[in-house]
C-alpha cells in the first residue's frame, strides 16, 4: 500500500513485520489447507461417479465449485466489516462440515446428501483463495505480485502431495469400516479443523483492519499530526457489497481485465482437470486408477502453484497484462495437447501441466491487477465478487464437461475450453490504464 510509506518511520517497521508473520502464517494454514482441498479434488470425480454415474460426476464437482462462490460472498461480507480472521475461520469451519457430510453420504449411498457435502466442500477452496488477497493487504506496490504469489505457491507443498495421499487415506479407513473413497474427506475435514484454528489463534493483529487504520492515520487531515495523537477509527464502507463491487468494476478498464482472467483461467482449469480422472479411468483398471490420477494430479498441481512465485516476479518485472496473455498462451497449448494425447498417460500428463501454468499466470497476474485497481475501501467485496465469478464459471465448467465427457468426449471437451480463451485475448490485447486508486492520493 501506498499509505505505509507516509506513516512514520516507526509505524513502517512495526508494518514489515506484521506483514512478514502474516506472510509466514499464511504459507503454513495453506499447507494444510491444500492438503485437505487436493485430497477432495482428487478422488471427487470417482466417487460421485461410483455412487450417482459418470454424466453426474461432473454437477458433483461442480457443487464444491458453486459452494466456494457462494461462500465468498458471506466471508468477504464478514472481512470487510471485522477482518480476514473471521472470515477465514468460517470458511474452514464450513469446509470441513462438507468434508463429514461427504463421508456419510458414501456411507449411505444418498446422493442429495453428497451434493450437500460437496456443496459446503467448497468452503476450504474459499478460504485456499481469499488467504492469497489477504497476503498483500499489507504489501508494497512493488511486491505485490510475488507476495500475492507466494501464498499461492505455499498450497504446493500440500497439494502435490495430496493426492497421493488418497490412496493411502483409503486404505487406512477402509479398515475402519468406511466406503472406498470416503477417507480422503474425513482427513479433509481434520486439515480444515487444523487450519482454520491455527488462524483463529494467530492471525493477529488481522492485516486487512491494519491496513484500514494506516490509510486513516495517513489521510490530509491527520498526516501532520504526532503518531500518538491521531485519532484512528477503523470502520466498514456501509454500501460495500456485490452491487458496489460490479459497479466499481465496470468503471475500471484494468479491474475488469482482472477480473476476466481470473475467471476464465478457472474456467478453463476446472473443465479439462474435473474430468480427467474419469479420462484415466476409461483405460486402466480399478487397482491403478488411484495411483495414476494421484501421478497426474500431482504434476498438474506442481504446475499450479510450484511455479507461481517465478510467475509473481515476471508480473511485478513484465507488467500484469503481459503475463495475463503468457498465461492465455498457456491454457491454448495444454488443450491442444491433453486433447490429442488418446490414452498415453505421459502425453497427458504434460498437457495438465501446460495448464497448471496456464492457471497461475491467469490467476497471480489477475488477482493482482484486480486488487490494485480499485479503492483500498471497496477492495474486500471486489475481492469476493472476482471468486463469485471464478467460481460460477468453474461451476459450470465443471457440470458441462461431464455431459460432453459422455456424450462427446474428452477431446471435445479441450477444444471447446480452448474456444473459451478467444474472448479473453482480445480484452487482454485491449489498453488499460496502470494506475492504482490506491496510489492517486
Amino acid at each position: 500500500m501506498a499509505t505505509d510509506l507516509t506513516a512514520p518511520r516507526t509505524a513502517r517497521l512495526d508494518v514489515t513485520s506484521i506483514q512478514r508473520r502474516t506472510l509466514r502464517l499464511l504459507f503454513a494454514t495453506q499447507i494444510i489447507g491444500g492438503i485437505g482441498v487436493t485430497i477432495g479434488i482428487a478422488v471427487g470425480a470417482l466417487l460421485a461417479a461410483r455412487i450417482a454415474g459418470t454424466a453426474v460426476a461432473g454437477v458433483a464437482q461442480s457443487a464444491g465449485v458453486v459452494g466456494a462462490a457462494l461462500l465468498a460472498v458471506p466471508v468477504t461480507r464478514i472481512m470487510a466489516r471485522h477482518g480476514r480472521r473471521p472470515g477465514l475461520v468460517l470458511a474452514y469451519a464450513v469446509g470441513a462440515v462438507g468434508g463429514v457430510l461427504v463421508v456419510l453420504a458414501a456411507a449411505t449411498r444418498w446422493v442429495p446428501l453428497l451434493f450437500l457435502g460437496m456443496l459446503l466442500f467448497g468452503g476450504g477452496t474459499a478460504a485456499n483463495l481469499q488467504a492469497r488477497y489477504t497476503g498483500v493487504d499489507l504489501a508494497e506496490p512493488a511486491r505485490r505480485g510475488r507476495q500475492l504469489s507466494l501464498i499461492v505457491w505455499a498450497t504446493t507443498i500440500g497439494a502435490v502431495a495430496a493426492p497421493n495421499f488418497a490412496a493411502l487415506a483409503d486404505r487406512l479407513t477402509t479398515g475402519w469400516g468406511l466406503p472406498p473413497l470416503a477417507g480422503p474427506f474425513a482427513f479433509s475435514a481434520v486439515a480444515f479443523v487444523l487450519a482454520g484454528g491455527v488462524l483463529l489463534g494467530l492471525l493477529r493483529p488481522d492485516p486487512l483492519l491494519t491496513a484500514r487504520r494506516l490509510a486513516a492515520a495517513a489521510t490530509p487531515s491527520t498526516r501532520d499530526a504526532p503518531p500518538a495523537t491521531v485519532p484512528v477509527r477503523v470502520r466498514a464502507p456501509r454500501r460495500a457489497g456485490m452491487r458496489l463491487a460490479w459497479s466499481v468494476v465496470r468503471g475500471q478498464p484494468a479491474a475488469r481485465l482482472g477480473l476476466a482472467a481470473v475467471a476464465v483461467g478457472h474456467l478453463v482449469m476446472v473443465a479439462v482437470m474435473a474430468m480427467t480422472p474419469v479420462r484415466l479411468g476409461e483405460s486402466h483398471a480399478d487397482a491403478d486408477v488411484l495411483r495414476l490420477v494421484g501421478i497426474v494430479l500431482s504434476l498438474h498441481i506442481a504446475g499450479m502453484y510450484a511455479f507461481s512465485p517465478v510467475v509473481g516476479w515476471l508480473t511485478d518485472r513484465l507488467g500484469r497484462r503481459v503475463v495475463i496473455l503468457g498465461g492465455v498462451g498457456l491454457l491454448l497449448a495444454a488443450c491442444a495437447v491433453a486433447g490429442t494425447a488418446g490414452h498415453h498417460t505421459p502425453r497427458l500428463s504434460v498437457g495438465l501441466v501446460l495448464l497448471g501454468l496456464g492457471w497461475s499466470g491467469t490467476m497471480v497476474a489477475g488477482s493482482t491487477l484486480l486488487s490494485e485497481s480499485v479503492p483500498a475501501d471497496v477492495r474486500p467485496s471486489v475481492q469476493g465478487l472476482s471468486d463469485l465469478i471464478m467460481g460460477l464459471a468453474g461451476a459450470g465448467a465443471a457440470v458441462a464437461s461431464g455431459f460432453v465427457m459422455q456424450f462427446a468426449g474428452y477431446p471435445v471437451l479441450t477444444l471447446l475450453a480452448a474456444v473459451a480463451v478467444v474472448p479473453l485475448v482480445a480484452l487482454a490485447l485491449r489498453p488499460v490504464p496502470t494506475r492504482a486508486p490506491d496510489e492517486e492520493g
